[in-house]
């Protein structure tokens, strides 16, 4: 499992988006990746300075994400219901909803005024 990291304003703690190999090297290679740039920045974490490439979640970069989450929640969807008949148990669900799961975890992080900054990598 890897992390998409959501800083907020310092002395705060982040919050943790967890995802697969397999989801973040898809968002890797997907416009995800393409809205926003990552610069350097210094961030203050628990009292310790620290330089890291984060994306700065200004008004158009936010718009980009959220804006491409809500289309990949869309067509998750559609790909869940058309497949929900053929469901035969609840890990079989969990599978199945996923990715819709974790677009959701990272719309609402995307979308929290509370985050300034995105570490995607």
């Amino acid at each position: 499992m890897l992390d998409l990291i959501f800083y907020p304003q310092m002395g705060q703690a982040p919050a943790y988006v967890e995802v697969s190999e397999s989801l973040y090297e898809w968002l890797a290679r997907s416009e995800f990746s393409r809205v926003g740039e990552s610069q350097v920045r210094s961030l203050s974490l628990d009292g310790e300075d620290l330089d890291l490439a984060v994306v700065d979640l200004g008004r158009e970069t936010r718009q980009g994400l959220a804006s491409f989450l809500r289309d990949q929640i869309i067509e998750e969807s559609d790909r869940v219901l058309g497949e929900l008949d053929e469901v035969r148990s609840k890990d079989e669900v969990q599978e199945m909803t996923y990715r819709l799961r974790k677009f959701q975890e990272l719309r609402k992080c995307v979308e929290n005024p509370m985050y300034d900054y995105l570490q995607r990598a």
